[in-house]
């Protein structure tokens, strides 16, 4: 990944962040946060990687993203980014975060079973 790719990945997910904090009118956007964003070399795709408080509401929050997606483009836009093209949005649930936690209850149950 390029530097300019990088830098461009970092303000894109800055901006799609303040988005969903200020500008989104659903309330369960509100409370995702988004975790990493990968941009194509091309700049035409961008994945934003986002993971949610509310596990069950996860199959909602990912259609309302889908729907939203084409609202935050336009609010990017408008925005003064350092794009020609804004890139296609494409949101993916980040399940890295309750992997993790697994694997962290896994060694702490290992160690109570060397304990005794």
């Amino acid at each position: 990944m390029s530097i300019k790719t990088e830098r461009l990945g970092n303000m894109l997910h800055k901006e799609i962040s303040n988005i969903l904090m200020t500008e989104v009118k659903d309330e369960d956007l509100k409370f995702i946060t988004i975790t990493k964003v990968e941009l194509s070399s091309d700049l035409s795709y961008l994945k934003v990687y986002y993971t949610c408080l509310d596990n069950d509401k996860k199959d909602i929050i990912a259609k309302d993203l889908s729907k939203a997606k084409g609202f935050i483009r336009s609010v990017l836009m408008k925005r003064k980014i350092e794009m020609r093209i804004i890139p296609e949005l494409n949101f993916v649930y980040d399940d890295s975060i309750e992997y993790g936690n697994k694997i962290e209850s896994l060694i702490k149950e290992i160690h109570k079973k060397d304990e005794n």
